[in-house]
């Protein structure tokens, strides 16, 4: 199971790497709507008979999508009346495994943390290399069983 995972993530991951990073993806100020609208040279009225509702409620539309407000329906709605394709991502910043081995680690120094204070009580701290080795090792075990758990902040 967590190898169908881990090949799910570097599948999604070589399919994102594409859009990461490209400011041309994000929806103009004035929204996507407006601007494809303007472009094409339609007038408010004109889309709105295309979409069957009134050229306020097209404003509104408008209005709505360059807040972000505007819901995914509404929005496929008036990108099919734009003769337009609706593409929808989530982009992560950065690749997906990156993100999880920060999570490992935040993990692993939150949960060493714990520990070293008690062994310190204890005089019984370890060197820094010892340490450093525990913690990649702490950060692999997390990552090879990488659930939902981690993903639960640490108490």
């Amino acid at each position: 199971m967590q190898h169908d995972r881990a090949l799910a993530r570097r599948q999604l991951d070589k399919k994102l790497a594409a859009l990461r990073g490209h400011e041309a993806f994000a929806r103009p100020r004035r929204g996507w709507i407006k601007s494809i609208r303007e472009a094409l040279g339609m007038t408010a009225k004109q889309l709105g008979q295309r979409l069957g509702v009134s050229q306020p409620r097209v404003t509104a539309i408008e209005k709505a999508e360059a807040e972000g407000a505007l819901t995914l329906e509404s929005l496929e709605k008036a990108a099919n009346a734009l003769d337009c394709q609706l593409v929808y991502a989530l982009v992560p910043r950065e690749p997906l495994n990156v993100t999880l081995r920060k999570r490992a680690e935040r993990k692993a120094r939150a949960m060493m943390a714990a520990t070293g204070h008690s062994m310190a009580l204890e005089a019984q701290a370890i060197d820094k290399e010892a340490e450093a080795e525990q913690f990649e090792e702490l950060v692999r075990r997390l990552l090879d069983k990488a659930g939902s758990e981690m993903w639960d902040d640490p108490q």
